[in-house]
């Protein structure tokens, strides 16, 4: 698949006709064209900061960049001369993880936003007359008023007055220069700042289908270009939401918290909506450049393309149980619709028999290497790659059949690569092609697999039944129908005996909560300590006990497969509840963190939010270790998508199919931020090293890995990306938040060996 030919075409004949050319973005095509892509490579590393370099950002016209570290310090570089210009000391006393230009100030301020839960103006205007060394400016406007880490700043393209900060308390804040340079800081008694547009402090979800009940620490916010009403937010849960900042409520003052108000769309891939789990969690959420897509990056988890509006039909929808619809081939959904009904694709037929033969020649050859690549044993990446190029490219209409062929080939490439997540992609390809072919064999076939491969054994049955129905003399499928019946049998007798067991055991004087009660009381706690008098919290009906074990491994002390920059080990938390043992429902709120509406919706039952899911899906780096790893469009047309990696590495897809362009090595330990320049083929990243690395396209020959002819050659790409999903698998389905473990340290073992992670991985 390196070799087969972009849907952008040759660069040379791009420059011989765009001078005829009457589309407006034509020049536009040139920023991001692939053969400049994948000839990006290392031109300069801007040295600068004392530590890891958090958050990087161009200004609008591309002559300046700012860059905000550990060291507390903002840089501000010259593009045109890759030169120092500023370094600000700003007085953070925590991590910058934020900052920004202030547009229409003719870049003279900026704003950063920290650990330390400040928010701080500065005007580079001061440093007028001053040399490099004296660094040391006070802050223009100062802001107190959020009561944990500031994880993103968000401007607004043509206002020089405003500013929105996202913040872990769960708060949305907007701040105006205009009327106010300075707040107290949070907890004063005369604290009253109305700046709080979006109060999420009982916004955060479980699951689709439970209602909004813990704080939605925020880590990633973004304005749109284009609509600049529009308001994109990310947190602790899978869902990002969208809102309209002109239906929003009045700005509002921490003193009393608020329901959350409602959104304009949420965001989530189906597959993760009703997962229950506590550490999944998005780490970054962007605008395409035209304002029509969204990109979502999750920890422990893969980035995803959604679009923004559904009203053309274009966004695929859901609601709750609908996942399971899907499972078993229900054939109306809540509102779901994964593929154009069947009078679309002999629609598509027609228009297939008057196209050229080298287009459909095309198509069959790409299907001809996918089939190859199930057969012959190869590595199924590039056989997924050539599918997703016929079903989801650039080349015009498919027919029905040859569709068919290549949705039950790539379910079946899926499942043999058992990447995180591919069952559940191989479950929706199930799901298209038996709309397209009802008694389809191999369709309901590689759905048994997939369930299968889901554990989920029963509904497995009901298919593998279903595929030895339709195919009688397959002697296969009776071995199938037996094997999955053991493993019914089999769960069965586990199940059983965890019951007896349970049944047998004396019971302890207070209930151990579930991993996930820990995490969302230990969040239910804290919140409480911002908002209620320590007497309310002292006086408690009940108290708890903690039990910490804490062990940990060096790299390759276990003699198997451990990569470098992790550290291994476990933290064993046990909470027993004393006094109330009975009670199973643990009050998260409590009595000064309520919503001001709690009684009243309580008596309303709850009714689950219709959801956008994904139209892409962007698979082979890795997101565990840090939670400000971003994905970002590349070019004004945001053809391409870009995300760092865990593994020091950073790696570029084409947007439209999800095809792997160019993977590049930009850091010792971890790449957390890429942003492309405005208007040239120009990128920077930045990471755990405390350089910032500028990448143009200056090798002398295209290729998917970075340094040219002479960078590593293909079996390396595939064996980086099989280690990073090894790392997904590993390090997320059992761990504990990053905000749990910092409040352990900080409240119970101040004194103790456990440490607070900073920017590396946690």
């Amino acid at each position: 698949m390196e070799n087969f030919p972009f849907h952008d075409g040759s660069i040379y004949d791009l420059l011989d006709t765009r001078h005829t050319d009457t589309r407006p973005d034509v020049n536009h095509s040139l920023q991001m064209h692939s053969s400049l892509v994948r000839r990006l490579s290392q031109e300069r590393e801007l040295e600068g900061h004392q530590g890891c370099v958090n958050a990087i950002s161009w200004n609008s016209k591309g002559s300046l960049l700012i860059t905000g570290s550990d060291d507390t310090h903002i840089n501000v570089w010259s593009y045109s001369s890759r030169k120092l210009l500023h370094s600000i000391e700003t007085g953070h006393s925590a991590n910058i993880f934020c900052t920004k230009f202030v547009p229409e100030t003719s870049d003279e301020h900026v704003v950063s936003g920290a650990g330390d839960a400040e928010v701080r103006l500065f005007n580079l205007s001061r440093f007028s007359g001053r040399g490099l060394d004296d660094n040391a400016i006070t802050p223009s406007a100062l802001y107190q008023c959020h009561t944990r880490r500031v994880k993103k700043l968000a401007v607004e393209v043509g206002n020089p007055h405003v500013v929105w900060s996202a913040s872990e308390d769960g708060t949305l804040r907007q701040h105006d220069f205009r009327q106010g340079s300075s707040c107290p800081p949070a907890g004063s008694s005369h604290q009253e700042c109305r700046n709080i547009l979006l109060d999420l402090r009982c916004g955060a979800k479980r699951s689709l289908a439970d209602p909004p009940k813990q704080t939605l620490s925020l880590k990633s916010c973004d304005i749109s270009s284009t609509r600049p009403h529009l308001l994109l937010v990310g947190g602790s849960d899978a869902f990002a939401r969208l809102y309209d900042r002109r239906m929003l409520p009045p700005l509002t003052s921490c003193q009393k918290r608020m329901s959350p108000p409602p959104c304009v769309n949420y965001f989530c891939p189906m597959h993760l909506s009703e997962h229950g789990r506590s550490s999944l969690h998005l780490t970054h959420v962007t605008f395409s450049p035209n304002g029509e897509e969204v990109l979502l990056s999750y920890s422990g988890e893969h980035v995803y393309l959604m679009d923004v509006n559904h009203a053309g039909g274009r966004a695929m929808r859901y609601t709750v149980g609908d996942a399971s619809k899907i499972m078993s081939f229900t054939p109306t959904l809540n509102g779901l619709e994964l593929q154009p009904p069947i009078h679309d694709f002999l629609q598509t037929s027609i228009r297939v028999r008057g196209e050229v033969a080298t287009g459909l020649g095309k198509r069959r050859m790409l299907v001809e290497i996918a089939r190859n690549s199930l057969e012959e044993g190869k590595h199924p990446y590039y056989g997924i790659e050539a599918c997703n190029e016929v079903l989801e490219g650039h080349l015009s209409g498919i027919g029905p059949m040859l569709r068919h062929e290549c949705l039950c080939i790539r379910a079946a490439l899926l499942l043999k690569r058992k990447w995180k997540n591919d069952a559940q992609m191989a479950i929706r390809d199930c799901y298209n092609a038996w709309r397209i072919d009802s008694s389809s064999f191999r369709a309901h076939l590689h759905m048994s697999e997939a369930l299968e491969q889901l554990c989920k054994y029963k509904e497995a049955l009901d298919f593998v039944i279903a595929a030895q129905c339709l195919d009688p003399s397959n002697s296969v499928m009776a071995e199938k129908v037996e094997n999955i019946k053991k493993h019914i049998a089999a769960e069965t007798e586990k199940n059983n005996k965890a019951n007896d067991g349970g049944a047998r055991s004396e019971p302890r004087t207070g209930r151990v909560l579930s991993l996930s009660d820990i995490i969302y009381r230990s969040e239910a706690n804290s919140d409480a300590s911002q908002d209620g008098p320590r007497s309310e919290r002292e006086d408690s009906d009940y108290d708890e006990e903690v039990e910490v074990d804490f062990h940990t491994s060096v790299p390759g002390d276990e003699g198997r497969d451990v990569e470098a920059n992790f550290l291994h080990g476990s933290l064993n938390v046990r909470i027993h509840r004393r006094g109330d043992s009975a009670r199973e429902t643990v009050d998260t709120n409590g009595s000064s963190g309520s919503p001001s509406s709690s009684s009243q919706n309580d008596r309303i039952p709850y009714q689950p939010e219709t959801v956008i899911d994904m139209k892409q899906r962007y698979v082979g780096h890795c997101n565990v270790g840090t939670d400000i790893k971003q994905a970002s469009f590349l070019g004004q047309r945001g053809d391409y998508i870009a995300s760092g990696s865990d593994d020091g590495r950073w790696f570029i897809w084409e947007k439209q199919t999800g095809r792997l362009i160019k993977m590049l090595l930009g850091d010792e330990a971890v790449v957390n931020c890429v942003q492309c320049h405005p208007f040239d083929c120009v990128v920077a990243t930045s990471g755990i090293d405390s350089t910032v690395k500028i990448w143009t396209p200056s090798a002398s020959v295209p290729t998917i890995v970075s340094g040219g002819a002479a960078g590593p050659d293909t079996a390396d790409v595939l064996e980086a990306m099989e280690s990073n999903q090894r790392k997904l698998f590993r390090n997320r389905e059992h761990s504990l938040s990053y905000e749990l473990l910092e409040r352990f340290h900080m409240h119970e073992f101040s004194e103790g060996s456990l440490r607070p992670f900073e920017c590396a991985q946690s």
